[in-house]
């Protein structure tokens, strides 16, 4: 009898052949305006009515009890009260020369001021050690840590370690309507090595946690598997996850308890590169997504990667050349019209974003890979 996990990769397999041969019809709805828009200090071509942010964090960043803005840089918080223009540091760890923060991260205040920050720490990377021949990294460790601070990110609890398992990336933490903070992980596993997906849960501010059901859609290779998702609550109480993949598409999956199960696994609409997403409720009720689609816009092509069984068992489009955004009214069933904000210019890639609401309707968007450091308004952008 075929057991749970080859009945989810055989139906995973089924979908891809649909996937990677068609072109969702939002896609083709698109918009890329190359009409005005400016090159920002860092290379990239930014569209008209997206404003550079010069010198600005990378992020994420949360608004304090006080009015001021906090993020994290390697092992200290940071605190702006001037909207960003400068930054006082604050120690997070007593014992600094054991902990680096990844620049993949998730930051939160809660409803009751805590402050949580999940990260890798990158002091206990393993050293880079895939063996070809067996399509694996046995061993592989990058873990996941928690911590949090009560008093505005001045001071700091000692961090807590989740799990040790190869981390690819930390993208994104919510606190839900009850008042339980989520956050999205991964696990490396193994034979043949691919990446999974998991969510940590605290019914009590991030003092302890509760690990998920693991999400492995299976695939092969250091880039296989499903990665770096993100998550929103939708109005009816669910959980709703997007994950990356190499299918051409953000798959997704939900939840009713608050992140511990996960179940209903399928594509989505969304045409996606091999690249994570970053959905978020604006205070307008609205959700926000700001991706790298499957190919650059008025294009049906992109040069792919793996295929091979080592990067992945599929050849997938890997393009980050292009930052887009659009919106949904109706808990992403359907979404605005697609507009690329920023394409690469000088710089190698433009991925991994974060968005931060500054003021009501008031974006802050960075990313991690390529420097970008913007705002825009979500009223010039609901076409």
């Amino acid at each position: 009898m075929m057991n749970v996990i080859n009945k989810v990769r055989y139906t995973v397999l089924l979908a891809i052949s649909t996937v990677v041969v068609t072109t969702s019809s939002w896609a083709q709805t698109s918009v890329l305006d190359k009409t005005g828009g400016k090159t920002t200090t860092t290379g990239s071509w930014i569209a008209p009515k997206v404003e550079e942010l010069p010198d600005m964090k990378m992020g994420p960043f949360v608004r304090l009890a006080d009015g001021g803005i906090l993020t994290v840089h390697k092992t200290k918080s940071l605190i702006s009260q001037d909207e960003g223009k400068t930054w006082t540091e604050y120690p997070i760890f007593s014992d600094p020369e054991k902990f680096e923060i990844s620049d993949e991260r998730a930051l939160i205040r809660t409803k009751k001021g805590a402050i949580i920050l999940a990260f890798m720490n990158l002091k206990e990377r393993s050293e880079w050690n895939w063996q070809k021949e067996i399509a694996d990294w046995p061993g592989a460790i990058l873990p996941t840590y928690a911590v949090r601070s009560l008093d505005g990110g001045k001071t700091w609890e000692k961090a807590q370690k989740l799990h040790d398992e190869w981390t690819g990336a930390i993208r994104d933490m919510i606190e839900t309507k009850d008042g339980s903070v989520v956050f999205t992980s991964m696990m490396m596993l193994h034979n043949p090595g691919r990446h999974s997906v998991l969510t940590y849960t605290s019914k009590n501010e991030g003092k302890s946690w509760t690990r998920s059901t693991i999400i492995d859609l299976g695939g092969t290779g250091h880039h296989g598997g499903v990665t770096e998702a993100t998550l929103e609550q939708l109005k009816d109480g669910r959980l709703w996850l997007l994950l990356r993949t190499n299918w051409g598409r953000f798959w997704e999956a939900y939840s009713k308890d608050d992140g511990i199960n996960w179940s209903g696994f399928n594509p989505t609409k969304i045409n996606a590169s091999s690249a994570p997403g970053l959905i978020k409720r604006l205070q307008s009720g609205r959700l926000v997504l700001v991706w790298n689609t499957q190919f650059p816009q008025g294009r049906t092509e992109y040069k792919l990667s793996g295929g091979d069984n080592q990067w992945s068992e599929i050849a997938a489009s890997n393009h980050r050349d292009e930052l887009a955004i659009a919106f949904s009214d109706d808990e992403g069933k359907s979404w605005s019209k697609t507009v690329v904000i920023a394409e690469k210019g000088k710089q190698p890639r433009l991925s991994y974003p974060y968005v931060f609401e500054q003021k009501p309707g008031i974006l802050w968007i960075t990313t991690m890979q390529g420097e970008l450091r913007v705002k825009l308004e979500e009223k010039n952008f609901l076409r």
